[in-house]
C-alpha cells in the first residue's frame, strides 16, 4: 500500500501495516492508496484498514479484486482460508464495490462516464461529460453489491464487459466518519496512468480530494 502523509508518501507492505495499532495507523496517515490487486489479506490487515476508514481515514483502490480472500500467515507460509464475503465480511462494505468476474484479458473496453454530475471534481480538466468514454480496461472487474454503503455512487462503467450484467463499476462514497473511499473497478486502472493521460488526471483529481490539504 502507498500511504500519503501530508506532503510525504511512504511505501508499505501488508506486514508493515500489521505493525500498527488502529489509532496509530490513523494518527500517522490521512490517506492509504492500494495501487494494485490486493486480493489476499489477513484478518489483521482487514481489521486495521476498516478501523482506519471508521476513524476518518481515506482510501483509494486503483485496481480490481481487492480484499477478496482471507489468508493466514505463519513465518514465510501463507495459507488461504476462504472468501471474505463467505465469512460474513463482503469487501464491498469497505471498498464500495467488489470482485465479480475475470476473463484473463480476453476482452477490454473503455469506461463510460455516468457520474460527472455526481462528482464533477473527479473529471475536472479531462473534458469528460456523461456518456464520454476513455481508456481500455478489463482482465478483472468489480461492481456494487447489496453490502455496499448506501452512499456509494457510480462514476463510470464498462457495460456488460464480460457478458450481460457483468459490468465494471468505478465507485466513490463518503462514510459517516468523514472518510472518502474511491475504487477504480478494473484491474489495470492505476497501471495505465502513463498510457492514458485522462486516467492520470482522474487519479490526480481523486488524490487531491482525498489527500490532506
Amino acid at each position: 500500500a502507498l500511504a500519503g502523509l501530508r506532503k510525504r508518501a511512504d511505501i508499505m507492505s501488508d506486514e508493515d501495516i500489521e505493525l500498527f495499532t488502529p489509532d496509530g495507523l490513523r494518527a500517522a496517515y490521512d490517506l492509504i492508496v492500494f495501487p494494485g490487486h490486493t486480493e489476499y489479506v489477513t484478518g489483521r490487515v482487514y481489521d486495521l484498514i476498516e478501523a482506519f476508514r471508521d476513524k476518518g481515514g481515506n482510501l483509494m483502490f486503483l485496481a480490481a479484486n481487492n480484499f477478496f480472500r482471507k489468508v493466514t500467515r505463519k513465518d514465510q507460509r501463507q495459507t488461504l482460508v476462504d472468501e471474505w464475503r463467505d465469512l460474513g465480511r463482503p469487501e464491498s462494505a469497505l471498498l464500495g464495490n467488489q470482485y465479480i468476474a475475470p476473463d484473463r484479458g480476453q476482452r477490454r473496453a473503455p469506461f463510460t462516464v455516468v457520474g460527472a454530475d455526481v462528482a464533477p471534481w473527479a473529471f475536472e480538466g479531462t473534458g469528460l461529460t456523461n456518456g464520454a468514454t476513455f481508456g481500455l480496461y478489463g482482465i478483472e472487474i468489480d461492481a456494487r453489491s447489496a453490502a455496499s454503503p448506501t452512499s456509494t455512487r457510480v462514476l463510470a462503467t464498462i457495460p456488460d464487459l464480460f457478458g450481460p450484467g457483468r459490468t465494471a463499476e468505478m465507485t466513490y462514497y463518503e462514510h459517516w466518519s468523514g472518510a472518502k473511499v474511491f475504487s477504480a473497478g478494473a484491474l489495470d486502472f492505476g497501471g495505465q496512468m502513463l498510457l492514458w493521460p485522462v486516467t492520470q488526471r482522474i487519479v490526480e483529481n481523486v488524490w487531491s480530494r482525498l489527500a490532506p490539504r
